[in-house]
């Protein structure tokens, strides 16, 4: 494990994907929500795509060169085609009109399509909450890796769900998470540690329980358990929300479902993911700083509430990403050296300079 800066991930970012032909405009939003990603501690959805994206690139379901376009623009209504360039750059702009929007209105609502992986989703939710508003954020998905309750096929895959609401002394409450078990990428982080997964993460290619990430990683396609795991711990709730993110941010763009026509099961040459972004504006239902307040009471009710251990305080939703932010933002990212040789390779193969040491 080696420790990395936070610029030295820009530079080296900005140089891959200068020699991919990303205009420097979209460069420069995709690295800082990749950085933004690996700060949080949310290491599967930071650098640790790049190797994705490359194949991604290299496969033709991702064009660099992308140039995204603004197709509707109608009250609180935006839709964004982001012409299956990465979501990064679509997603953030789809927040911002939410934001702007929301601002005017009282609520705003951006879609995208055609587009591709953006990152964290929390990353977006954030913006909203930076501006005083309440934000949520969900995308589709590039594959099909989670089972249905009862299914051995998977269906849809991880179908984030992000929610991020201001405070005043508070840090914005921030929730991120997945609607599978377990994000794909924590697979990947799982093998390049070479550590095993708990039971109940994923399925093997028969569709059995495995702790090995590299059966789990092997099997086509992959099969991982909805939120809950099982029927008896709640899965149909996990399947149930990982529906709603599909219909708000497939459905409702004109997106595929985990990459795939829902009608035919086809996987076109292009993945055609869609993005959701919601804001609200909490002055639109309560008297300026009423909202900010309430918030303040809440969290603190919250992390005031007795702990089961006295080690281990109550927390809410963003805490543990604050602190690891602050910490890495002094220390830098820790970066396994099979990762560091999998994104020297990227390098090698664009012809971008490889800045991250032996």
């Amino acid at each position: 494990m080696r420790t990395v800066s936070q610029d030295a991930l820009r530079r080296q970012l900005r140089e891959v994907f200068n020699a991919w032909g990303v205009s420097r405009e979209n460069s420069d939003i995709i690295v800082e929500n990749m950085v933004e990603s690996d700060l949080r501690g949310i290491d599967s959805h930071g650098v640790g795509m790049l190797p994705k994206y490359d194949e991604y690139r290299r496969n033709g379901a991702l064009d660099p060169k992308a140039n995204m376009r603004i197709v509707r623009d109608f009250g609180a209504i935006a839709l964004i085609d982001a012409d299956h360039g990465l979501g990064h750059a679509p997603a953030t702009r789809a927040m911002q009109m939410a934001c702007d929007k929301a601002e005017q209105f009282g609520v705003g609502v951006a879609s995208v399509r055609n587009s591709n992986h953006f990152g964290a989703a929390g990353v977006y939710a954030s913006m909203a909450a930076d501006r005083g508003l309440i934000g949520m954020c969900m995308t589709g998905t590039t594959q099909r890796s989670v089972l249905p309750t009862f299914g051995k096929e998977p269906r849809f895959s991880t179908n984030p769900i992000a929610f991020a609401a201001p405070a005043k002394r508070n840090n914005a409450f921030s929730l991120d998470m997945a609607t599978s078990t377990v994000a794909v990428g924590k697979l990947n982080i799982a093998r390049r540690a070479e550590k095993p997964l708990p039971i109940g993460w994923a399925h093997d290619d028969q569709g059995r329980p495995t702790t090995d990430p590299v059966a789990a990683l092997s099997a086509t396609p992959k099969r991982l358990s909805p939120l809950g795991g099982t029927r008896e711990l709640g899965s149909h709730k996990g399947y149930g929300l990982a529906v709603m993110v599909d219909i708000l941010s497939s459905v409702l763009s004109g997106s595929l479902i985990g990459g795939h026509d829902p009608k035919t099961g086809d996987r076109n040459k292009y993945i055609n993911v869609g993005h959701f972004c919601l804001a609200l504006n909490p002055e639109a239902f309560r008297e300026e700083g009423e909202f900010g307040d309430n918030m303040d009471d809440l969290l603190d009710m919250l992390r005031d509430t007795i702990p089961v251990d006295k080690d281990q305080p109550v927390l809410v939703a963003g805490d543990p990403e604050y602190a690891e932010h602050a910490r890495r933002s002094a220390e830098g990212v820790p970066m396994t050296d099979i990762l560091a040789g999998e994104i020297r390779e990227v390098a090698e193969q664009c012809g971008a300079p490889y800045l991250l040491g032996n």
